[in-house]
């Protein structure tokens, strides 16, 4: 007789409790995040590594990993693309596929023609230190066709989380009793053995290093102690350049076992006050919906608007109905707003940028570029 298969869809009651715990809630560096989430989600440990196992084998899971601060690693930005529409496929292509430091590649829509709708293909960007953004971006822009882009770096951060399984059913308006935190975007600058560190640190794990002590092969790739490993981490997670221990889902295309974890990716614009801009990020990144909140420059090309901010759902409505509430909210609280917009994503490519200087070298060559071409003067 077979014996019976582990459960791999994200509606399994084991499965949903782990997930709404390693989505995003496995804050910093550990020594043992798989531990950590066995204890928070009150499952033993055996079941946790299998059922991450199974859902990472099947394709549920499409990536584990420690995150980065990536704003403090490496200059990044949103940037808006204005491609022709017969080069729009293509462009995706290429970035999803030549351009390791593009990360989110999205193709976005609005429902009426509205300022800055021309612009359909929307990135996030990082450039490792030391090269300059905008030749990085004419560079592509050459590559992809593009007309005109936008380079929007966020000049702060008010919420910067996943956690799509516990945001299921979530009631509108549903908010934090806190005001959304700030984070700067400050540059840290790092030693050559953090550097080290920092590249196995943030390799995606394969089905058999999900396990207790995951690190001790990460040191050993590093070249170093599995005891300074840990510290370097540590020390690197004291200086805020250490984001979450995450599992992540797929946002909309079906998983392997043909379910979706969210239908529709919403890209909210606000303009608000100059001089209130951190006011109503802090506003906007304590609703719960919100997986994204940012201060960055929109410019003409987008209304001028100042406050950006991403959520998912499963319905449309919904999704709306939680802008409305955010809208009310921001208006209660006594910020104007004198124009919003939503961008709806469609086809879209979640990977990790790269920010590690000597890959984006071996890249420049790779595209025959010379690196010194493309440094920051």
């Amino acid at each position: 007789m077979n014996a019976p298969s582990i459960p791999t869809d994200i509606t399994d009651e084991v499965n949903a409790r782990i997930l709404a715990v390693s989505e995003d809630r496995i804050a910093g560096f550990l020594e043992d995040p798989f531990s950590e989430i066995a204890r928070t989600a009150a499952l033993p440990l055996d079941t946790v590594i299998e059922r991450l196992r199974a859902m990472l084998e099947a394709g549920v899971i499409r990536r584990i990993r420690q995150t980065l601060m990536a704003t403090n690693l490496a200059p990044g930005a949103l940037v808006a693309w204005r491609v022709p529409a017969e080069r729009l496929d293509e462009g995706f292509e290429f970035l999803s596929q030549c351009d390791p430091f593009s990360g989110h590649i999205v193709i976005r829509s609005t429902d009426a023609d509205t300022p800055g709708s021309v612009y359909r293909l929307w990135t996030t960007l990082k450039v490792p230190q030391g090269f300059s953004m905008q030749r990085h971006c004419e560079l592509l822009a050459d590559r992809i066709g593009a007309t005109a882009f936008r380079i929007m770096p966020a000049k702060r951060l008010f919420a910067l989380g996943v956690g799509h399984v516990r945001r299921k059913g979530m009631a509108a308006g549903s908010r934090s009793e806190e005001l959304g935190v700030v984070f700067d975007t400050n540059i840290a600058a790092l030693s050559e053995l953090e550097w080290r560190v920092l590249g196995p640190l943030k390799q995606e794990f394969a089905v058999d290093e999900v396990r207790a002590e995951p690190w001790r092969q990460r040191a050993a790739l590093a070249g170093v102690s599995y005891e300074d490993f840990l510290a370097v981490a540590s020390g690197l997670a004291a200086r805020g350049v250490i984001g979450r221990f995450s599992t992540f889902l797929e946002h909309v295309k079906p998983s392997a076992t043909g379910e979706r974890v969210t239908r529709y990716n919403a890209l909210f614009h606000w303009r608000v006050p100059q001089g209130r801009e951190i006011d109503a990020g802090r506003e906007v990144g304590r609703h719960h919906i919100i997986t994204h909140a940012y201060w960055r420059e929109g410019g003409p090309e987008f209304a001028h608007v100042n406050i950006m901010a991403v959520a998912h759902g499963t319905e449309k409505n919904t999704v709306l109905e939680h802008k409305a509430a955010i809208d009310r909210h921001l208006e209660e609280a006594g910020i104007p707003v004198s124009y919003t917009n939503v961008f709806w994503g469609g086809r879209s490519e979640i990977t990790p940028s790269e920010i590690m200087p000597q890959a984006y070298a071996e890249w420049c060559r790779s595209q025959g570029v010379d690196p010194d071409e493309m440094r920051a003067r």
